[in-house]
């Protein structure tokens, strides 16, 4: 588990601008993985406030599916809690 963390940090580095991550839709973070041909990437997926629920579900749904279609599989779904509330989810896709 820590060499594949350690793969997907690394793996980030190697996009044009990290921060820009956290800011991009599933679809155009997929994108830039393919370009940049990483074997592995970890997303960031947002609990927004009021729809913690289906609103996170439907967030991961549309994560997977974006990186399904580029031959991508989930290899963890990480939830980040802070102060006890549910922050969102790192979630780190491989190809095969």
């Amino acid at each position: 588990m820590r060499k594949l963390f350690l793969a997907a940090a690394l793996a980030a580095l190697a996009l044009p601008a990290q921060a820009g991550l956290f800011d991009k839709k599933p679809d155009d973070v997929a994108n830039e993985a393919v370009r940049a041909n990483l074997l592995a990437v970890t997303i960031w997926v947002d609990a927004s406030w009021g729809f913690r629920n289906q609103g996170a579900a439907n967030s991961l749904s549309k994560a997977h599916q974006a990186f399904a279609r580029r031959g991508y599989k989930v290899q963890s779904v990480e939830p980040y809690v802070e102060n006890g509330d549910l922050q969102g989810f790192f979630v780190t896709y491989q190809k095969p």
